[in-house]
């Protein structure tokens, strides 16, 4: 039943937690376009609402054996690493709508690498799943989780790949964003203006860095153990607590009258 809440209803607690997260930005969205730029606001909202969908999805992937487990996985992480983080980063990088950002081809590129480490991700997946297992019967019904690198056959260049794919995308790009925001939060015209915009910018390399740091743990603990399924609490978990994060940062107020919430 332990893991059933940590593989069922976890997941649907993170997912609820960034719905309700882009919801809290479209209520600002008026005010928040005028600073932050039309296409920054619409890149990151429709980004939390696909973390949303992602993290929704976690238990289909639980519902039938091999190889539904290893095909469900493969989409949700494609989307991650193909279309989530990208969409974070190239919103970021348009995050100040007048200052001159980075380059279109860097929005392409973005996206570009972002497909290349997915596909890597899948076809590295596909030989590292090689069965399902049942992790909890609830009466008449299974609950089920890939098997990777079943004993005898953890071949050490496929974990490497595995790791490394998820590694440029969505971890390397998660910190390439966070350090975009810190570069902003100290080198804007606007913290004159709108005191409390760096601040409202630390909330978000903040949460941006959790998820890094939970990835890569859950990444390190996979790879000197084994990929238990329990290990991905910790990438939930850090999500919610981010989640949290962000949507405290939205919601400071960018300067210090009442007349500039955000």
């Amino acid at each position: 039943m332990f893991e059933a809440i940590l593989n069922m209803v976890l997941p649907i607690i993170t997912a609820c937690v960034y719905f309700f997260m882009a919801f809290q930005i479209y209520q600002y969205s008026k005010v928040r376009m005028l600073i932050v730029g039309e296409m920054a606001y619409k890149k990151v909202f429709l980004a939390f609402i696909m973390f949303g969908i992602y993290f929704l999805s976690r238990p289909f992937q639980m519902l039938w054996p091999h190889p539904w487990p290893m095909i469900i996985n493969s989409v949700r992480q494609s989307f991650l690493m193909a279309i989530i983080a990208p969409s974070i980063l190239v919103g970021i990088f348009h995050w100040v709508p007048d200052e001159k950002g980075p380059p279109a081809s860097a929005d392409f590129a973005s996206y570009g690498t972002g497909l290349c480490a997915a596909i890597i991700f899948v076809l590295a997946n596909k030989l590292a799943i090689t069965d399902s297992k049942i992790i909890v019967t609830l009466g008449n019904y299974h609950i089920y989780d890939a098997v990777w690198f079943p004993e005898g056959h953890k071949y050490i260049e496929i974990v490497l790949i595995h790791l490394i794919s998820q590694l440029i995308s969505p971890v390397g790009f998660f910190m390439l964003a966070a350090a975009y925001v810190r570069h902003r939060r100290y080198n804007s015209k606007y913290s004159e203006v709108y005191v409390n915009l760096p601040l409202k910018w630390k909330y978000l390399e903040v949460g941006l860095l959790i998820f890094v740091v939970s990835l890569c743990f859950s990444g390190l603990a996979a790879f000197f153990g084994k990929y238990y399924t329990y290990l991905w609490v910790i990438y939930f978990t850090a999500a919610i607590v981010a989640g949290i994060i962000e949507v405290k940062g939205v919601k400071i107020p960018p300067g210090r009258t009442s007349t500039d919430l955000l």
